[in-house]
């Protein structure tokens, strides 16, 4: 073997960030195994702080047996992962940004699955998203880490988006934000249960790449190993599957979920498992079994029988310690050789037989034979899908194609890189340095411990989980030999087949490649479809409403008023007068004669000194108004901005084109402004009427008189709200204002004076 050129000593910034990260797992880990004892007896454990009390969400974090088995998991691999990502990536530049990023990513995921507040678990469930959206895109001078990234992103953002609506939904059916208050019989009777189920299925199923979601998972191995390892094996992917763990009591037990659940997730498992066969590269081979592992949870998440969520909790421990071990193995292959092209591997056996070891007891669990945890699983997998009701056959045929394919896919890669035959000529071997290959050892390792000692494994992890998912006591209890029954002998057709598709992997994977070649679609285009329609539609709705025509912005926006609020007015019938009042002075009478006035300038004539002081004329009549109707402080304010008004527009003039154009020019085109005008304006007439005829309550004016001089310590109650209760947002109303002026300044002061055009009328 060659020395490794870059077995450089890692900096003191990459040491201190790694060290940082594993501390924070490991405590997670240690904190869930001190409190294992009390998990076991049945109780759990609830902290909350408060965090908004006026609207109802609080930092309220819940331990029970399925938070503390994800966070042993994502604790646990995420400090061997840590480790192992410290020497894969040390001679990256930016191997420090990679250690931060997992370090996020492993306390996003901790706070997602300990989150009992909805508000508080969407937060974590987004900064999941956005963390792995880094992650993914870490090489970004790539430009496949880059759409693979944005991809990622956008898939699981919209389920995301989503998800929120449906947690709302929950919170409000279930009259709480938090999960552990709820009563949850309430919900699968309630009207919005429908709904409900929509939204939370589409977010948890774009996270956890269901069909037709699954395409963005291995376009995500564009992430460097040990990001695949950690995200796209262990956690990051499993958050659906945790979602849907954690409501199945709230939202299970139902015709829709069961049926959802057990076609969606038979679909993706058998999907996955067939594209994996097709895989050269070792690391998309793996990514396509997690599609199929990740079916294999949401199948049996679908059924709400004990059984089921023991397969379900059993195989989510499994999956989890071969994947990462096997995504880390790969990692080794393609450190040391250069390639994660199996057809370019072999004969790795005797120069890496500490790699070969792990991924051989890893291979075994993933292909599920005895005496690993992954024989156990499978067997748990077959009983569960023999006693379904219903479709037992067919669940039966897809998870003994499915296990039979990825024990196939199992041989390609623990077998044919490390006891294949060599390639000519061989590749130049760099040797992997211990703290890559602790990682994959001892994960494979707890798969082998863990299938040795069943017992340990279902009443300490397993059973705890159980009970949590299906929300009352499970016991459970697992061994290695059951007897000659109906499973076992699914477990040796399903070897006898994995062989058979290894050895008949060629014409297979040709079959397979014809028929995705003759799809006419696929998730990924039609994800590439999506984006360019969306591109296209900006593009003619950039056309049509941002013309550059200030004219046609504001035609748009009147007419939309016209249409939305007219329209409303008109479903409702909302056209009243009101009755009663005071009567209107003959003052007010004179003032609105001058205001028409003013109007009817502004509109006809052709010079814009004139319309603009014809408006002028208006603001001053408004002013008249608000002074007749005592109100002198909104009339000064109104003075002072029409005086502004003119004169800084004015000044503008002298730096405008002349107020000709083919459209001021045509009768057409002032019959048309007419019309609009006069249809905004009866439409805000008649709001103003309706509103009129509605009984007004003063309970809000009434505090604000109140607490003008106590709170605010003045007497002009107007003034108050604008500066002190309403601070902030009369400040960005004075911001904006400022900005556009300082822009419309700008802008004056670099275009060139303007050629008047003989006889222009300013």
């Amino acid at each position: 073997m060659a020395a490794d050129p870059h077995d450089a000593p890692a900096s003191r910034a990459a040491r201190l960030s790694t060290g940082v990260g594993i501390a924070l797992a490991l405590a997670a880990v240690v904190a869930v195994g001190r409190a294992q004892a009390g998990l076991l007896s049945g109780s759990s454990r609830l902290v909350a702080w408060t965090w908004f009390p006026d609207l109802g969400p609080s930092l309220a974090f819940h331990l029970d047996g399925l938070s503390a088995l994800f966070v042993l998991l994502i604790g646990g691999i995420g400090a061997l992962v840590l480790l192992y990502s410290s020497r894969y990536l040390h001679a990256h530049p930016d191997v420090v940004r990679g250690q931060i990023f997992l370090t996020l990513f492993m306390l996003s995921m901790l706070g997602l699955v300990l989150a009992d507040d909805v508000i508080l678990l969407f937060v974590f469930w987004e900064l999941t998203t956005i963390t792995s959206y880094l992650l993914i895109g870490f090489e970004n001078e790539k430009p496949g880490a880059r759409r693979a990234a944005l991809q990622a992103l956008l898939v699981t953002c919209s389920g995301g988006l989503a998800l929120l609506v449906g947690l709302l939904l929950l919170a409000h059916v279930g009259g709480s934000f938090r999960i552990s208050e709820w009563d949850v019989g309430v919900f699968t009777a309630h009207p919005f249960y429908p709904a409900i189920l929509i939204l939370v299925l589409l977010g948890a199923f774009t996270k956890s790449a269901q069909i037709p979601f699954h395409f963005w998972l291995p376009n995500a191995m564009a992430a460097p190993t040990p990001v695949s390892a950690y995200l796209h094996s262990a956690t990051m992917v499993k958050a659906g599957v945790y979602l849907l763990a954690r409501l199945q009591p709230t939202l299970g037990g139902t015709d829709a979920w069961f049926y959802t659940l057990t076609v969606v997730g038979a679909a993706t498992a058998l999907w996955g498992s067939l594209q994996a066969l097709r895989q050269t590269d070792l690391k998309l081979a793996l990514a396509q079994t997690t599609v199929m592992g990740l079916g294999i949870l949401v199948l049996f998440l679908g059924s709400n029988s004990a059984l089921a969520a023991k397969a379900a909790v059993t195989f989510l421990i499994v999956h989890a310690l071969y994947k990462s071990a096997l995504f880390l193995v790969v990692g080794i292959i393609d450190h040391a050789s250069g390639t994660r092209d199996v057809t370019l591997l072999g004969g790795l056996g005797r120069a890496m037989p500490r790699t070969a070891l792990a991924a051989g007891v890893a291979a075994l669990s993933m292909a599920g034979l005895p005496p690993l945890l992954g024989f156990i699983g499978k067997e748990l997998a077959y009983e569960s899908a023999l006693a379904l009701a219903g479709w037992p056959f067919l669940l039966v045929t897809v998870l003994v194609l499915s296990n039979a394919l990825v024990f196939a896919v199992a041989l390609l890669v623990a077998y044919q890189p490390f006891w294949g035959p060599p390639p000519d000529p061989p590749r130049t071997l760099h040797p992997a340095p211990f703290a890559m290959l602790l990682g994959p050892l001892l994960i494979a390792g707890l798969g082998l411990a863990f299938g040795l000692a069943p017992s340990f494994t279902g009443h300490v992890l397993i059973e705890p989980a159980v009970s949590a998912v299906r929300g009352l006591p499970s016991p459970v209890s697992l061994s290695l030999w059951h007897g000659w029954n109906a499973p076992l002998a699914l477990s040796l057709v399903t070897i006898v087949l994995g062989l058979g598709i290894y050895r008949l992997r060629a014409p297979l994977v040709a079959a397979t490649g014809a028929i995705a070649a003759r799809l006419p679609w696929t998730g990924d285009r039609a994800y590439d479809a999506t984006l360019v329609g969306l591109q296209t539609l900006a593009r003619i709705q950039t056309a049509v409403l941002q013309g550059g025509s200030l004219r046609g912005y504001l035609a748009t926006s009147f007419a939309t008023i016209v249409v939305a609020i007219g329209g409303v007015l008109a479903v409702h019938r909302a056209f009243a007068w009101p009755t009663g009042g005071e009567s209107v002075p003959p003052t007010a009478w004179a003032v609105a004669v001058l205001i028409l006035a003013g109007t009817a300038v502004a509109s006809v004539t052709g010079s814009r000194l004139a319309a603009i002081a014809a408006l002028g004329v208006v603001g001053v009549g408004v002013s008249l108004l608000f002074l007749i109707f005592s109100a002198p402080d909104v009339a000064m304010t109104q003075l002072m901005v029409e005086t502004l008004f003119v004169v800084i527009a004015s000044v503008a003039l002298l730096r405008l084109p002349a107020l000709r154009g083919p459209e001021l020019r045509s009768r057409a085109g002032r019959t048309r402004d007419a019309a609009l005008g006069l249809a905004v304006g009866s439409v805000v007439a008649t709001l103003l009427l309706a509103v009129l005829t509605v009984p007004l309550d003063p309970m809000l004016g009434d505090w604000f008189v109140r607490q003008s001089v106590v709170e605010g310590h003045g007497r002009n109650v107007v003034n108050v709200i604008l500066v002190d209760f309403r601070a902030l947002d009369t400040l960005g109303e004075i911001t904006v204002v400022a900005v556009a002026a300082m822009a419309a300044y700008a802008l004056l002061k670099l275009a060139p004076p303007a050629t008047r055009p003989k006889g222009d009328r300013r």
